[in-house]
This record gives C-alpha cells, sequence and structure tokens, in this order.
C-alpha cells in the first residue's frame, strides 16, 4: 500500500480501533482486579474524563487540516527532514525514528512541568482524584493542540516514515491507557517488563502529591529515557497518595466544565 493511500484512507480506522481495542482490555483487566480502591464513582469521573476525549478529538479535526502521518509523507515526499536526508531505506528509518519520537515525547513532557503557564495546563492530567486509563487520556484541549503541534514538528524534523509514524501514535495511545491503568502486574514479572517499558506501578508515581516523586518518570513508552536522563524513581517514599494537593474538589476536578477552566483559576499546580 502506498504511505500517501495509508495517510489518506487507512489512519483513523487503524488507530481507532487500537484505541478501543486497548481502552476494552483495560477496562476490563481493571475491572477484575483494581490495583487501588476508587475516591470517586467512575461514572462522574469518566463522564468528564471521556468528555475530554470527544472535545478534543473534534477541536483537533476542525482546527487542525492535517495529520502527522500525513505531514510524514509530505516531508518524504519533499526529502526534509534528518531521515530523509541520510537516505536510509524506509523500512531501516522506522526503529530510530519510532525511538526518536518516543525522546520528543519524554522532553515534552518534561517541557510541561518546567514551564509554568503550561503546568497549569498539564495540572488537568495530574489533578484526576483517581487512577485509571481514563487519566492517560484526561488533557486540556490547549495541551492537546500545543502537544500536536510539538509532534507535529518533531516528525518533520525528524523526517519519520509514515509506518514509524503510525507506529508511534498506536503506541503512545496505548501505552498512555496501560500506565495510567489501575492495575498491577505480578511481583515477579513488574520489574523486567519495567527494564523496557513503562508500567503502571512506576508511572503512577508520577502522580504522586510529593513534587519531588511528580518530577519524575517522566516517560510515556519506554522506561529507558528516565534511566539514561536521570529522572527514574523506582518506588514511593511511602504509602502513594496521587493528585494535586491544590485541587481536590470533585466539582472542579470530576467534571467536564470544571477542568476546562482550571487552568485559568489561578490556583498554581
Amino acid at each position: 500500500m502506498p504511505e500517501s493511500t495509508l495517510a489518506a484512507g487507512t489512519e483513523l480506522a487503524l488507530r481507532l480501533g487500537a484505541f478501543l481495542s486497548v481502552f476494552a482490555l483495560m477496562a476490563a483487566w481493571e475491572w477484575a482486579a483494581p490495583a487501588r480502591a476508587r475516591r470517586l464513582s467512575r461514572t462522574a469521573r469518566w463522564s468528564a474524563n471521556l468528555g475530554l476525549v470527544a472535545f478534543n478529538s473534534v477541536l483537533l479535526r476542525v482546527l487542525l487540516p492535517t495529520s502527522a502521518i500525513a505531514l510524514a509523507a509530505f516531508a518524504q515526499a519533499s526529502g526534509w527532514g534528518l531521515l530523509n536526508q541520510a537516505a536510509l531505506p524506509g523500512w531501516a528509518a522506522v526503529l530510530p525514528a519510532v525511538l526518536l519520537l518516543d525522546l520528543a515525547i519524554y522532553f515534552q513532557h518534561v517541557l510541561f512541568h518546567a514551564v509554568p503557564v503550561l503546568a497549569r495546563l498539564h495540572a488537568v492530567h495530574h489533578a484526576d482524584p483517581d487512577f485509571d486509563l481514563t487519566t492517560g487520556i484526561r488533557f486540556h484541549p490547549l495541551e492537546m493542540l500545543l502537544s500536536a503541534l510539538i509532534k507535529f514538528a518533531a516528525v518533520v524534523a525528524l523526517g519519520a516514515p509514515v509506518l514509524a509514524v503510525l507506529v508511534f501514535e498506536v503506541l503512545l495511545n496505548g501505552t498512555a491507557m496501560f500506565n495510567h491503568a489501575n492495575v498491577a502486574l505480578p511481583a515477579w514479572l513488574e520489574p523486567w517488563v519495567r527494564r523496557v517499558l513503562v508500567t503502571p506501578d512506576m508511572h503512577r508515581i508520577h502522580h504522586s502529591v510529593i513534587e519531588a516523586e511528580r518530577n519524575s518518570n517522566y516517560g510515556f513508552c519506554l522506561s529507558l529515557w528516565d534511566r539514561l536522563l536521570g529522572t527514574y524513581t523506582p518506588a514511593p517514599r511511602g504509602e502513594l497518595d496521587i493528585g494535586l494537593p491544590a485541587w481536590r474538589d470533585p466539582s472542579a476536578v470530576a467534571t467536564f466544565t470544571g477542568v476546562l477552566g482550571m487552568p485559568f483559576s489561578g490556583k498554581s499546580p
């Protein structure tokens, strides 16, 4: 299948199919073996979190008339980007492109913690009073818009192949739901999986109310970057409490209108 045809015809179906499959799998796992007790009703939280997902999807389709995959095809046709300049065969560029895109998302995540105005947007994600698969897709619309633009720039600058971008998009969505899921891997399996992937127990530490723990474990897919760049925290200091200390009111953090207004409330994350 030509890459331009992939970009135009099947991207949405492939991504949506993967999203729904992982969502259903994680939801079933959470229902069967939750790792933590819920603070709030799932119905209330999920209506807010999934409402954000639906709103963000429509907003990005309206405001951004292109996609990362379409931009990858355009960059390839134009010879733009690092990997296109290196003249690697498409298949040989897929793995380095996926790795570098994952690294770019790591740095983007660090940026959204380090810059105060961006941290206000990212607080919507961290203020979720519970931690489950919908936390992984709970983001303010402005953060989603900025994230899409950063991703577009990274795709073009790298000259990432279309296949690499598709693989990365599916991995990013899938691992975001996996590592935010209210589940725990078996104790014998956790350390082995964590050598490669960000696990729920690893990423849950990033949602700690303790700032030092929150400023660690930034990775979404690969655990490699936190280990290499000195931001890895293997375990919480004590019993893990998640959320943001300044945001505990359910009317603000667990309703659709409440989370939309959070960045403009004047509160610091």
